[in-house]
């Protein structure tokens, strides 16, 4: 609102006047943390699948990730509170590591023992629905971890206007540097990549997004395959 005086010709007399004045207003920095919750209920849920795969499938003991997650997990999330930026990234890297070598390892024992037939059917499905389930989180984790940085460097710059993928709403001209990515949006993008085998609504924009993606999805089409496979009594 602002408030001057002008003078009126006919009579000479200083009038005030008001008038609202139009002013837009620019939009909040984004200075609260992303939230980590998310990606830590999905490295338990990967340690949940892994105890629900057969023995033959697996390495080592039933009980082995549900006890390797959670340790690590503790640095990760120690080094986040108290704002170690790049232990936490390390710490995050040797989780996602340990966790994509598990499942690549259990994926190995379910295509060298499905031709053998010493699992039954029962078996051989919870395997390849587990892994498949593991492979969407893992590449969620791996997209969350890797994209403009990762979520510490996300949380640095406070917007999202450039990274590997186009999300809608960084093509909306309104709000656009009010709104950020978080671990959910990186598991609906994996999620349309095992289902749909490409991108759906974020276009892919780097090289590494590009491989990893083609990579997901040769594995969720492989896993699916023997799903299908099995369920039909060819293998």
């Amino acid at each position: 609102m602002l408030h001057y005086s002008v003078q009126d010709p006919r009579t000479g007399d200083n009038c005030k006047m008001t008038e609202m004045a139009s002013t837009t207003r620019p939009a909040p920095p984004l200075d609260w943390p992303e939230p980590r919750w998310p990606a830590i209920l999905a490295m338990l849920a990967i340690a949940g699948l892994r105890c629900a795969l057969p023995s033959a499938l697996t390495w080592g003991p039933d009980w082995a990730m549900a006890v390797i997650i959670p340790v690590l997990l503790i640095p990760v999330i120690v080094t986040h509170r108290t704002g170690r930026h790049a232990l936490n990234e390390l710490f995050g890297y040797i989780l996602l590591g340990v966790v994509t070598l598990d499942v690549v390892v259990s994926l190995g024992l379910l295509i060298w023992r499905l031709p053998s037939h010493k699992e039954s059917p029962k078996e051989l499905l919870l395997a390849a629905g587990g892994l498949w389930m593991a492979n969407i989180i893992v590449f969620a984790s791996w997209y969350w971890r890797l994209d403009a940085g990762g979520p510490n460097q996300r949380d640095k710059r406070g917007h999202h206007r450039e990274g590997a993928f186009l999300f809608p709403q960084m093509t909306l001209h309104h709000g656009a540097g009010e709104w950020r990515p978080g671990f959910v949006d990186y598991l609906f993008l994996a999620f349309n990549s095992s289902t749909a085998f490409s991108p759906t609504d974020a276009p892919v924009l780097s090289r590494w997004a590009k491989v990893l993606m083609m990579l997901q999805s040769v594995v969720s089409l492989g896993t699916i395959a023997i799903i299908a496979a099995r369920a039909v009594n060819v293998l």
